[in-house]
């Protein structure tokens, strides 16, 4: 089992969404439970991967490997697309995160009454997206599930939203599509540039197998490929993201060779493609001035759409910048590390004050996503250990916390259909639970040491005051996005919870106490929340050995 372990975690609720597909109309009572079965399901598949998992290890486990595609170009060479799936220390932490959010998503999904059986089925689709994005190794595979997720995102959006969904599913396609584009300029360029060693090789007949394959053959393919000592249709051009990331295996005029310059409009080559790269997934995460798709989104979906696209979707922006732009392009990174921090400290200050000035409860926690998801970027281009480790620790974080925010929202929505801020007040007299957890979720949220929500962004902090690359003065104004964040939780907060109840006359029957139900999806993100924040080991202790041995391969002097 251990040896198609990642396939399991990718088919396994595919399987369960052809499942729902299938079954008629009269069995539409068991969709949910279905879903809820496959979700727990691939949660346990997402735990014995993390047991089969050796932190020590800094490289690529639980490997698979098969070809998939190979097809003779002539003077082009042979192109090679494999079906390449693995986890290192930055894809597990968003794999295990993926299992924990959409079994709660599954469960926050049972409220839903309408076209089930298209919705569970479409739940599942996305499953399987998702967890294929972050384990996937070949870049062609990474992007055939990036783009996948948007059909099944679009649909959920759209079809189960609020009165505006139309507008909002068809600008969140758009952006994203938009962002897909540059990457799928990239990854031409990248299959026009780069070659896969190993095949190169049994291609010319050096081996007979990959199992023969030794570093001096490699050295010996990698030094005639500089000499132009092998014939162009002998050569085997790859989407492998580990042969992207070392220079050696790029053609010597090739269009984004690192041994050459090739300029396009007065920019190098190299640095055009990380900027494209850099728009792509900057769409996603969303950085400022990319970001106006996510409120509307947020706003029209469904809860359990916005819990996943807040606990896991965005985090493909941040994977994408450390697994694709940074490894792949380290001089672009370098060279843009200034400004892209200055767009994280931009995204910061400018969500924080945006989610101030809102008033809907929804929107405001939109806004607050775009502002920790500014610490990621300040983190990444920080291109320090503690700024990086904390990037994956903010992504993490963010992820458990605004699930449960939004879940939250969720239950005072499902009880009155009314998210306003200013129609409630003095709700702790009548649901003190639902006080307690929403009182814990803006607590981690704002940065409160023994959270999850504190160690993220002190670590993005500490790590680009030490940057050689930021001037001390990035890290100090970022620092307002925690004033702002308390400012504006802890003014809901006191505005929702506290002092003489009131609301309108005809919801205040409707303002009970969370259901068992709620409390199974709320109480183990609470417990997740502080748990990472006491023990933070327990997130670091995975990424460290891969962010140090990628900082030591990529860092550029």
């Amino acid at each position: 089992m251990t040896e198609h372990l990642l396939s399991l975690l990718i088919f396994w609720p595919l399987a369960g969404s052809l499942l729902v597909a299938v079954l008629p109309e009269t069995q539409k009572d068991h969709y949910r439970w279905i879903t809820l079965l496959f979700c727990l399901g691939e949660l346990l598949l997402c735990g014995a991967a993390y047991a089969h998992f050796d932190a020590a290890q800094a490289g690529y486990q639980l490997v698979e490997r098969y070809d998939w595609i190979t097809l003779p170009l002539g003077s082009l060479g042979i192109v090679s697309i494999d079906y390449l799936v693995g986890v290192d220390g930055l894809s597990l932490p968003l794999v295990l995160l993926t299992g924990v959010v959409m079994l709660i998503g599954a469960l926050s999904s049972w409220t839903i009454n309408q076209r089930e059986k298209a919705y569970h089925s479409l739940y599942l689709l996305l499953t399987g997206a998702i967890v294929g994005c972050f384990v996937g190794l070949d870049l062609f595979l990474f992007f055939l599930f990036f783009e996948f997720m948007l059909l099944p995102m679009y649909f959920l959006i759209g079809l189960w939203g609020g009165p505006r969904r139309e507008y909002a599913s068809i600008k969140f396609f758009l952006y994203t599509l938009a962002g897909s584009v540059f990457i799928l300029l990239v990854m031409i360029g990248l299959y026009l540039s780069v070659i896969d060693p190993v095949e190169t090789a049994l291609n010319l007949g050096l081996i007979n197998e990959r199992s023969e394959i030794s570093p001096e053959i490699i050295q010996q393919i990698q030094s005639w490929l500089v000499n132009n000592q092998i014939d162009p249709r002998r050569l085997v051009h790859t989407f492998d993201l580990r042969y992207m990331a070392d220079g050696l295996n790029y053609l010597p005029n090739s269009f984004l060779s690192i041994y050459g310059e090739v300029l396009v409009g007065g920019i190098p080559s190299r640095m055009l493609a990380f900027l494209c790269l850099f728009l792509g997934f900057a769409i996603k995460l969303p950085v400022v001035p990319f970001h106006t798709w996510l409120p509307d989104a947020h706003v029209e979906a469904p809860t359990p759409v916005s819990v996943v696209l807040a606990g896991i979707l965005l985090k493909i922006g941040g994977y994408g910048f450390l697994r694709i732009g940074w490894s792949i392009f380290p001089d672009g990174a370098s060279h843009y590390a200034l400004w892209m921090a200055g767009l994280g400290v931009l995204s910061i200050v400018y969500g924080g004050f945006n989610a101030l000035a809102q008033t809907d409860l929804k929107k405001m926690i939109a806004y607050s996503s775009v502002s920790h998801m500014g610490f990621v970027l300040l983190g990444v281009a920080s291109l320090t250990p503690e700024g990086i480790n904390g990037a994956i620790y903010q992504m993490v974080s963010h992820g458990v916390l605004s699930a449960m925010l939004f879940l939250l929202t969720g239950v005072l929505y499902d009880r009155t259909h009314d998210r306003r801020i200013d129609h409630y007040r003095g709700l702790a007299s009548v649901m003190p639970q639902y006080t307690a957890l929403t009182a814990i979720a803006f607590f981690a949220s704002l940065g409160l040491p023994g959270f999850s929500g504190f160690v993220g962004e002190l670590f993005t902090l500490m790590g680009s005051f030490q940057s050689l690359w930021l001037p001390g003065w990035m890290t100090a104004v970022a620092t307002l996005g925690i004033i702002l964040a308390a400012a504006y939780f802890l003014w809901t907060l006191q505005r929702m919870f506290f002092g003489q109840l009131w609301a309108k006359p005809e919801v205040m029957g409707l303002l009970t106490d969370i259901t068992t139900r709620e409390r199974l999806m709320l109480v183990p993100l609470a417990a997740l929340a502080l748990g990472l924040g006491l023990f933070p080991n327990l997130l670091f202790n995975l990424t460290n050995a891969t962010v140090a041995d990628w900082l030591q391969r990529f860092m550029v002097d």
